[in-house]
């Protein structure tokens, strides 16, 4: 078996992204280790989430990766999105539950799903 720890997504606004991230109920650590720059992290259960800005050869952040959180609080989530008129799908039922698909600051998709 194997197991996902580890997701690090690259911004060039860790501080904006992390903000936007606590808006899905997430709340993030500053810090470094070792040689790395200072970054944002979460741990979701076993994953580590990190937000790390830009590496010196990047200029833009990737937005193809897909995330995906489960939640007991969808609806006050989807309320305080829109209270920040943050764009998301209509909510809708799937095979996999009830969901809405979330863009971040850098364009990345995520699903929430309703527990």
């Amino acid at each position: 078996m194997i197991a996902v720890t580890l997701i690090v997504i690259r911004t060039d606004n860790p501080e904006k992204l992390a903000e936007f991230y606590t808006w899905l109920g997430l709340t993030f650590e500053y810090h470094k280790h070792g040689n790395s720059p200072f970054h944002y992290s979460v741990e979701v259960g076993s994953l580590t989430l990190e937000i790390y800005p830009l590496t010196k050869s990047q200029t833009v952040a990737d937005k193809y990766l897909r995330l995906g959180f489960a939640t007991d609080n969808f609806d006050e989530i989807l309320n305080q999105l829109r209270d920040k008129n943050v764009a998301f799908t209509e909510p809708t039922a799937t095979d996999f539950g009830y969901v809405t698909v979330i863009t971040d600051l850098d364009g990345r998709k995520i699903e929430l799903y309703k527990k």
